[in-house]
């Protein structure tokens, strides 16, 4: 499942990703997850919630795909 998400300033970091597309429950659980190694930003784990992601960037999470765009 792919979907897209608009960015409404210059990023979005990773946590505030997952918890915008309703992935997480919270800020805890994004941390867990992501710390965790569930999080692929462009292909590769990334450990760090506090991610920028910026237009073009994609994410796969728990079987889905976010695409950042402007």
């Amino acid at each position: 499942m792919k979907r897209k998400l608009t960015l409404k300033g210059d990023y979005i970091t990773l946590g505030q990703l997952l918890k915008a597309e309703s992935l997480v429950g919270d800020g805890v659980e994004a941390k867990i997850r992501i710390q965790a190694g569930e999080a692929l930003v462009n292909g590769e784990v990334d450990t760090r919630r506090g991610r920028k992601l910026y237009p073009g960037d994609l994410v796969s999470f728990d079987g889905v795909e976010i695409e950042v765009v402007r």
